[in-house]
């Protein structure tokens, strides 16, 4: 559907915080009084606190500018035509943009033989800062994730988790101009990755779809900041996601990623529902295997695709549990490797399936769903803990 674009974008810019936001972010500030407490103790010594804040911390340098550049002067041509935009404006809009050196190492392929680790994974997003963040978000808005959740059937946790793993509650929302990022994928993504065409062909309409709804909201595209590989706001959608996703989810006439946490809320469930959530459908199951008839390259030649009836899933030697035994349509046999540890497996559902729709990545959507699983329970005990403490009575919870 198309949006109503010069009323999509917040009126300010968008880095800047709103009061709804700095409410929560207060709360995040609160309960993340044990962060400060630890980052006091590694500055006992006054030397190298000096040292440290004498020392200029500066932005990676940008590279040359795209003004000259012929090819993407001929791209501006061609996306205005397409997009029914001015040429002129898009010319001057990619003759602003920066080639970004640190942007292009950020998604240059590692080294061939590092081994992946879902440990390692998980340890970055499942911890106490996050998982403290998560509840202080949670309570600031828990009637819209609530509400998000009654409406679409996406989980409140679910929708946590994505907004925890991808900017703490807001905390990260990129330093990037999204222009430079967009413009330098589009047109020098690294020759040296396997998919360097398709993905330049990818970002090129993002670009073309950033610059769409920049020119239709008046809205200087310089000005609005992401992550390395132009996301935006609490949820970092990208551009395209932005445009057929995002949902103004607080009522205020306007779609606000940025400083919205309600806006944000809706347009992750959204997204979410968009791409097939079912409700009351577990994310997945716990697996293990029967070694005498296991057949682990069958079971994993689908990757995370469902496509196994719980039958067939157990004919190859997995071994299913409770209600995994009743699961209704198909399941898909997802590896997570651990370094040299033994790989790590889970029988995913579509659910599973759905979330790497977010990111393509089972590592991620396993965070995801762990995140918001343990931001849930911290959430029930701080609850449990306030209840019993205005009632008089000692909580369970807490030592």
């Amino acid at each position: 559907m198309q949006h109503n674009v010069p009323h999509a974008f917040p009126q300010t810019a968008p880095h800047t915080f709103s009061l709804r936001l700095g409410a929560a972010l207060l709360l995040i500030a609160i309960s993340a009084l044990p962060i400060r407490a630890e980052a006091t103790n590694h500055s006992k010594s006054k030397r190298a606190v000096k040292t440290a804040a004498s020392a200029p911390v500066s932005p990676p340098l940008p590279g040359p500018s795209y003004a000259q550049r012929q090819d993407a002067m001929q791209a501006a041509d061609e996306m205005a035509a397409a997009r029914d935009l001015d040429p002129v404006w898009v010319r001057q809009a990619l003759a602003r943009a920066n080639y970004i050196p640190a942007i292009a190492k950020a998604v240059t392929p590692p080294a061939v033989g590092v081994a992946k680790n879902w440990a390692l994974y998980r340890s970055r997003f499942v911890e106490p800062r996050r998982i403290r963040a998560g509840v202080a978000f949670w309570l600031a808005n828990q009637s819209t994730l609530l509400r998000a959740q009654a409406e679409t059937g996406v989980p409140a946790e679910i929708i946590a988790g994505v907004i925890g793993v991808e900017t703490i509650y807001g905390q990260q929302l990129g330093t990037f101009r999204v222009l430079d990022a967009l413009v330098t994928l589009a047109f020098d993504f690294p020759a040296s990755h396997p998919r360097a065409a398709d993905r330049s062909l990818y970002f090129k309409g993002e670009l073309a779809q950033f610059l769409s709804m920049m020119q239709r909201a008046s809205t200087d595209p310089t000005a609005w900041l992401g992550s390395y590989a132009g996301a935006m706001g609490l949820p970092q959608f990208m551009p395209s996601s932005w445009h057929k996703y995002a949902v103004d989810f607080d009522g205020d006439g306007k779609i606000d990623l940025f400083t919205s946490p309600a806006d944000a809320i809706g347009s992750v469930a959204h997204y979410l529902k968009a791409f097939g959530w079912q409700p009351g459908l577990p994310t997945h199951y716990p697996v293990s295997f029967d070694a005498t008839r296991l057949d682990l390259p069958a079971l994993l030649a689908p990757d995370i695709l469902p496509t196994f009836s719980v039958a067939s899933f157990q004919g190859k030697g997995a071994i299913l549990e409770g209600a995994a035994l009743l699961h209704p349509s198909k399941l898909a046999l997802v590896g997570l490797q651990n370094g040299d540890a033994p790989p790590s497996y889970v029988a995913g559902t579509e659910n599973f399936y759905v979330i790497t729709r977010y990111n393509w990545s089972s590592y991620y959507a396993l965070a995801v769903i762990e995140l918001g699983q343990a931001v849930r329970q911290a959430v029930g005990q701080t609850t449990a803990a306030d209840s019993a403490s205005q009632s008089g009575t000692e909580s369970p919870t807490r030592p």
